[in-house]
């Protein structure tokens, strides 16, 4: 099984998920095409290498023409002083473009224009707006999909934040070219690369402020925290000024979240690394790695067990044989003392993780117990196999185990039974002669 682990260790953001799952292989020609083909004009995308605290990442940009350029969001906007070569960047994120953290690899870009004059920088599109953007492009029915749900997390989240309803938001955030261009990229290279299981772990946030068109905000901004509040998106906050998550990347992990777990073993099939725009302590990079679960299989049972002490001994040995008719691998009662000095049973039921369901039913139904405890246990256990042995006595049915030191054999109960009552003879004669048979053969075997 294959899933997508995103590493947020330095936050998310929208051109940091394009540029990193360009970098794990996305179709670029696909993703230019579905761009030309959105009514949607006033900008060109870049897409290079740069290196990020020294790690070679793939770089996303979104430049606007004049008319459509929108300094709200620079550097020296949001944290009130001059930041040299600080030019607007989408998601508000600065574009150094040769500060120490971010060197282009000349020969490497990859550049896409769309000039026109059809929008204008005044122009605040709503969810109406930019359903009909999105519907009119040539992109796939999940392409489609997944950006019309990232923007609708993304409205609810805003219109929360101001009072409206997500209908009634009109603003940049929503609204801009850059932010279109994010999600519809973003939504198009994962429907390329047909992930459908991807697993957040959590967001890293910074601490502070930052200044946006409505003024002053704290971190994390209000709309990331509708997010991760309406989600239950797990957050760290790191000991670091500065906005890591951005809107658009928490409406992107909420919208694609299907798992916040890791399996406990997965092998690293490719891994995709996508540059942020701005200067932090932390290196600024989303990792983006396709694994896949470990096929070497643990053999893992589960345990569940209740006390009870107000069953009579005929239902317990009913449900003892209920349970192992439906599937548990065993069953058994300890006696014990419960509360107030009284006599009880712990009931143990020994099963598989596809049975757990089912058998906690019967309990409930049962017996008089309102509650389970349940415990995934990991079990040593011999390889093992039935097979059948010809005695003089007859056929018996033989377990036979192997291990690093030998092979056993434990001839199965009811066989030996019926042997025993045919033959007249002692059960436990007849089991050593059982046993004894299936040595000579393993002899015969190796001779």
């Amino acid at each position: 099984m294959k899933s997508l682990y995103l590493e947020c260790s330095s936050g998310i953001s929208g051109d940091m998920t394009v540029a990193a799952l360009i970098d794990l292989g996305a179709d670029r020609e696909q993703l230019m095409h579905a761009l030309d083909s959105l009514p949607l004009e006033g900008y060109r995308v870049e897409i290079s290498r740069v290196s990020k605290s020294g790690i070679d990442a793939c770089d996303f940009r979104v430049i606007l023409d004049a008319e459509h350029e929108n300094h709200d969001h620079d550097m020296e906007y949001l944290h009130g002083h001059s930041h040299e070569e600080a030019h607007h960047s989408h998601e508000g994120e600065a574009h150094h473009s040769h500060g120490e953290d971010a060197h282009h690899i000349h020969g490497e870009e990859h550049c896409h224009e769309h000039t026109g004059t059809h929008d204008h920088v005044h122009v605040h599109r709503g969810m109406k707006e930019i359903r009909e953007i999105i519907k009119a492009g040539d992109l796939t029915q999940g392409a489609k999909s997944l950006a019309l749900r990232i923007f609708s997390i993304l409205a609810q989240a805003e219109g929360k934040a101001h009072g409206r309803s997500p209908e009634e938001v009109h603003f940049h955030e929503v609204g801009a070219v850059d932010s279109i261009v994010d999600i519809v990229s973003a939504a198009v290279c994962m429907d390329n690369l047909g992930i459908e299981d991807v697993i957040v772990p959590y967001l890293c946030e910074g601490r502070g402020t930052v200044r946006c068109m409505h003024g002053i905000l704290p971190i994390p901004v209000p709309a990331v925290s509708n997010i991760v509040q309406a989600y239950q998106l797990p957050m760290r906050i790191l000991n670091m000024e500065g906005e890591l998550v951005t809107p658009t990347g928490a409406a992107f992990a909420a919208a694609v979240r299907t798992s916040g777990t890791l399996p406990e073993r997965f092998c690293i099939s490719r891994i995709g690394i996508g540059a942020g725009k701005r200067i932090y302590e932390c290196p600024g990079i989303l990792r983006a790695m396709l694994i896949e679960h470990n096929e070497e299989k643990e053999d893992m049972v589960y345990k569940l067990e209740t006390n009870i002490d107000d069953c009579t001994g005929e239902t317990l040995g009913y449900v003892l044989d209920r349970l192992m008719l439906s599937g548990a691998r065993d069953v058994h009662y300890i006696p014990c003392f419960m509360k107030k000095n009284r006599p009880a049973w712990i009931l143990t039921v020994i099963c598989t993780a596809d049975t757990v369901e089912k058998l906690e039913k019967i309990i409930f139904q049962e017996t008089t117990t309102i509650g389970i405890r349940k415990m995934k246990l990991e079990r040593s256990v011999l390889k093992r196999k039935e097979r059948t042995v010809t005695t003089a006595l007859g056929q018996a049915r033989v377990k036979v185990c192997t291990g690093d030191t030998g092979e056993w054999y434990y001839p199965e109960y009811e066989s030996i039974a019926a042997l025993s009552r045919e033959n007249g003879l002692p059960y436990s004669q007849v089991y050593e002669i059982v046993r004894r048979q299936c040595e000579e053969d393993a002899a015969n075997r190796d001779m």
